[in-house]
């Protein structure tokens, strides 16, 4: 038996996502590029202007990181018992506030205050919580469509918010671009997150008939630990590549121009791999493709020492790198889902954050202490613990897991 056992959704419903799909994927964009790609643009100007050095304005990133993490186990209860339309509209509301403070900031004391709500937004009204959302609203068929969706829309569009913020802060300054995108968030993700997201009762409806297994029981569970294992390893992974992969390119002998150019391919690969995932995932099932994507993904960095400075070579192993990458961010929802079903999805989904935050606040520091070729093994070693993690995970495709009973 199913744990996600629904009918087919009315034409009313089937709105209802698509509609949500397009809500998500524009709220997304002015929530993470008003905080993620402005703070990369804004570093050096923000050093500058705080007396401070670049190390103590990125500090800011991971008090970031680990408020969301902290944040996540109860912003996941409340979207399991109330739904998201207040929640995120809330979050979007405390990340105005973030973004405002921050301009304003005259400190790192104020700089970490502003980040540490930055945090709390971010946790209350991106992906996660538009995951939680997607999974209740949608049928079993469209979910993973859903979620590729938004994500695939997001990542491309928040990747103008470089040339955005750039052109703001040439023409106004950091402050006053931070005060244009506050408003830009205030304006369009609030009033998007009241209109679309459905409330209280519609979410009590919806869930209403629908299986899950309760948080204890998944805990205890060697599901959730092997795909918590999983993630954690890959997240981890991607963060510390990310941040090391331009300085090991320079070390290797490529130029700084073509060092900076080659991250392109990762973003073109990880578009690309979830443009194939929803009919991958539909024939072989969402735990098989992100195995294999991982286990491609732990070969690429594997490899890459070998590459030298042959492009061609290179650019296979970051293509092998990107693959996982764009994967990895739909698939832990979809798993998830498919595991656990969808009753008390928010808050098994956040029982991962913590350990996930740890991972990608930790592994970037062991690859830096380790700094040569063998911090590739590293993190090549790490995908392919993931890909087999998640072998015991993976089921027949249209099987789910077993309800709670």
């Amino acid at each position: 038996m199913s744990a996600d056992t629904t009918a087919a959704p009315p034409a009313h419903s089937d709105l209802r996502w698509k509609r949500l799909v397009g809500v998500f994927a524009l709220t997304n964009t002015v929530t993470y590029g008003a905080f993620i790609q402005a703070f990369t643009v804004l570093l050096i100007p923000m050093s500058e202007a705080l007396a401070a050095s670049r190390t103590e304005v990125t500090a800011a990133a991971t008090i970031s990181t680990l408020a969301g993490a902290l944040a996540a186990v109860p912003v996941g209860n409340l979207l399991d018992r109330y739904g998201g339309r207040l929640l995120m509209a809330a979050g979007s509301v405390i990340g105005v506030a973030a973004v405002l403070l921050w301009s304003r900031a005259t400190g790192l004391p104020q700089l970490y205050l502003a980040f540490a709500l930055a945090g709390l937004a971010l946790a209350m009204s991106t992906y996660e919580a538009a995951f939680a959302v997607l999974v209740v609203v949608t049928d079993t068929r469209h979910r993973d469509g859903a979620i590729i969706a938004v994500t695939m829309i997001c990542g491309l569009a928040t990747s103008f918010y470089y040339f955005l913020v750039g052109w703001l802060e040439g023409q106004l300054g950091w402050r006053n671009a931070l005060l244009v995108l506050a408003l830009i968030l205030a304006v369009v993700a609030v009033p998007a997150h009241l209109w679309a997201i459905p409330g209280r009762t519609a979410h009590s409806l919806r869930v209403t008939g629908r299986h899950g297994v309760p948080v204890g029981k998944a805990l205890r569970s060697p599901g959730f630990w092997f795909l918590l294992v999983a993630f954690v390893a890959q997240s981890g992974v991607t963060a510390a590549f990310l941040l090391m992969m331009v300085s090991w390119f320079r070390d290797v002998g490529f130029s700084p121009t073509v060092a900076a150019a080659l991250p392109i391919a990762v973003g073109v690969l990880q578009i690309a791999a979830r443009m194939g995932l929803a009919p991958l995932s539909r024939r072989f099932g969402m735990a098989r493709v992100t195995a294999v994507s991982f286990a491609v993904q732990g070969a690429g960095l594997l490899a890459l020492p070998l590459a030298g400075t042959s492009l061609p070579l290179t650019l296979a192993c970051i293509a092998a790198f990107g693959l996982g990458y764009g994967i990895s961010v739909v698939a832990k929802p979809s798993i998830v889902a498919d595991t656990f079903g969808v009753a008390r999805f928010g808050s098994i989904l956040a029982l991962m954050a913590v350990p996930t935050a740890l991972s990608r606040a930790g592994t970037p520091l062991a690859a830096a202490w380790l700094a040569d070729w063998r911090f590739l093994v590293l993190l090549g070693a790490a995908c392919l613990l993931a890909a087999l993690a998640l072998l015991p995970v993976a089921r027949p495709v249209g099987r789910t897991a077993e309800p709670a009973t």
